[in-house]
């Protein structure tokens, strides 16, 4: 099992603001907060892979203040497709790939953890998305 984890570091944002954004590469996340501080890492692991074939999960781990709702973005290298999302609802547009809580894992406390899960398909190569 390989693990991939890519660091976030926090940002400050108002008092019922509605979006803290926290970059790293290639790798985004979002976090609709209605705290002062919000900031967010997900562990991305690619749980099996075949010919053609694969299935990853992602931890998103709060370490900010309590929020609710949480988007992960990220570009795929490759030409990997997300054929099927679990505990989130999934889109994908080219390369890009985003991920958005599902009702009942939309709020995080301090320290909480989300996690969802996808199949893909790969051609070629299967690299995990890069964090500068």
């Amino acid at each position: 099992m390989k693990r991939y984890t890519f660091p976030w570091s926090r940002r400050s944002i108002a008092i019922g603001a509605a979006v803290a954004a926290v970059a790293s590469g290639t790798v985004t996340m979002v976090a609709v907060a209605n705290a002062a501080t919000a900031g967010c890492t997900a562990k991305y692991t690619i749980g099996s892979s075949w010919s053609g074939g694969f299935t990853a999960n992602v931890d998103v781990t709060n370490l900010g203040d309590a929020l609710n709702g949480w988007t992960v973005t990220w570009s795929f290298a490759a030409g990997q497709t997300v054929t099927q999302v679990w505990n989130g609802v999934g889109s994908q547009s080219g390369a890009q790939v985003t991920v958005t809580n599902a009702g009942y894992n939309a709020a995080l406390a301090s320290g909480g953890v989300a996690a969802f899960g996808f199949n893909g398909t790969w051609t070629g190569s299967n690299p995990v998305p890069a964090s500068r």
